[in-house]
């Protein structure tokens, strides 16, 4: 039997799958990851550290599953998206990438606009924090030297294919989203190009996320057990890949995913510019359609950082110690999940996180379930702004970490008004999307999984009347700015 792996480079860490002929994951294994924030809404992480957390995960798989190991036939990546990466000559990173929730470049995006004519109409989306067109132009002020030695930039997957490969290349999704690609024909820019300052010589070559861009180098197939020259694909940025791992491969399906941030994901067969609430429009990975996309910038963020502050080391268990408290909404403080800014609908870096309904009787756990509450509702915001775009959802999976919750889950169905379907796979649905498109890059199907194994969680009316309640406090924190 014919393994892949599918290796996910997310902002919290590193997580290898091998995935079977139907779809099932055999083996997996994972490696943390820490982000740095030297000064107020600076995000970053040393692309180093990336690849020491891919190789961990990969020694350990070598060391658990050599048989397996031997059986891999293609190579998936997958990865956290917008994290802009500059690499000297040697191909050494010249500083440590500023990624995706980083709010540093706010002046620049207005900037970017005006330097290009119908700016969304050719990248699909607005010029918005975090996007690698913006940090490049301030990388161009404010860091000059670093671009004037820069000689290519990539995303962070992108990065780790350079480790496994020695190619430099990226996908169709990934270089959509970098603001620097016209999307609808599918190529680099000269134009938005010129808005920063690079060249199409600093960019990688691009390939579809199913096409083979390279090998793996002998002496990593050798140190791991895997055969030799086996083909690395071009993979997918993480939204791109999680929708192929839930199964969105066909539009009007889609997905929210509740990791790091929170994203949702819809498959159009049509180019849609976004031309406003924070949403953004790139290729999907699946040939001929693309990506309608609404972005919470802090969901799984949100649950680490409240863990923090009530001194909770387990963030797991607090859920689970959440969930059995069974706590009634109307006694949660509200929440605003905006600790790094907001995206979807409100374009807006300079928001911040708010607790109202503070009171005496306020418990640690009251302020951690206004948290999920907070996040779920900010995904109901998404959910109504892509309802606004006339796109039609027909269904909607829930994926990522936080979709191992129970509690969390019925919150966001019942924030949208919809039913979600819940696959077993959740938490490793990136990972899976890169496998499916390995197995694709070498002659097999995308999706091979039986379908029906999803569990659908359902709205609550009770919850849903509850958070609907809460709306007009949640909606008042943008007067207050």
């Amino acid at each position: 039997m014919t393994l892949v792996l599918g290796i996910d480079l997310g902002t919290s860490g590193v997580k290898s799958v091998l995935v079977d002929e139907q779809d099932a994951i055999v083996a997996e294994a994972s490696a943390p990851l820490q982000i740095s924030r030297p000064k107020p809404l600076w995000c970053e992480q040393a692309p180093q550290d990336w690849w020491r957390a891919a190789e961990a995960t990969l020694d350990t798989l070598a060391a658990r599953e050599p048989a397996r190991m031997a059986a891999i036939g293609a190579i998936g990546l997958s990865g956290q998206m917008l994290g802009v990466t500059c690499l000297d000559e040697a191909d050494q990173p010249l500083r440590p990438a500023i990624l995706w929730n980083d709010g540093r470049a706010r002046a620049e995006c207005a900037e970017a606009e005006a330097a290009v004519p119908d700016f969304a109409g050719l990248v699909g989306c607005r010029a918005m924090v975090g996007f690698p067109l913006p940090k490049l132009r301030w990388l161009a002020r404010n860091e000059p030297g670093t671009l004037a030695r820069t000689r290519r930039v990539l995303m962070p997957k992108d990065y780790l294919r350079l480790q496994l490969t020695g190619v430099a290349a990226s996908d169709l999704t990934e270089a959509s989203a970098t603001l620097l690609m016209d999307t609808k024909a599918g190529h680099w820019s000269d134009e938005l190009l010129a808005a920063c300052g690079l060249s199409r010589d600093q960019l990688p070559a691009l390939v579809a996320s199913h096409a083979i861009s390279g090998t793996l180098r002998t002496g990593l197939a050798a140190r791991w057990g895997i055969p030799g020259d086996t083909p690395v694909v071009g993979g997918a940025g993480d939204n791109m890949s999680g929708g192929v791992g839930a199964g969105i491969v066909a539009a009007g399906q889609a997905s929210i995913s509740l990791g790091t941030s929170g994203v949702y994901f819809l498959a159009n067969d049509r180019f849609l510019p976004a031309r406003g609430q924070g949403m953004h429009t790139h290729r999907h990975a699946v040939a001929g359609l693309f990506a309608q996309n609404g972005c919470i910038l802090s969901a799984g963020a949100a649950l680490t950082w409240v863990a923090a502050l009530v001194g909770a080391g387990d963030v797991p268990a607090l859920v689970r110690e959440v969930e059995a408290a069974s706590l009634p909404i109307d006694e949660t403080p509200v929440f605003t999940p905006y600790l790094s800014g907001e995206r979807t609908p409100h374009d807006d870096g300079g928001l911040t996180g708010t607790f109202s309904g503070l009171g005496m009787a306020t418990t640690r756990l009251h302020l951690v379930q206004s948290v999920l509450e907070g996040v779920a509702m900010a995904l109901g915001d998404c959910h109504r702004a892509l309802h606004e775009t006339g796109a039609a959802i027909a269904q909607v999976s829930l994926v990522g970490g936080g979709a191992g919750s129970r509690l969390w889950s019925e919150l966001v169905a019942s924030a949208i008004g919809m039913p979600l379907r819940r696959a077993p796979s959740a938490s490793v649905g990136p990972a899976l999307g890169a496998a499916r498109l390995a197995r694709h890059g070498i002659g097999g199907p995308l999706v091979a999984g039986a379908a029906g194994s999803e569990e659908e969680i359902a709205p609550l009316p009770a919850m849903t009347e509850a958070l609907a309640g809460k709306r007009q406090r949640f909606a008042a924190h943008l007067a207050l700015r």
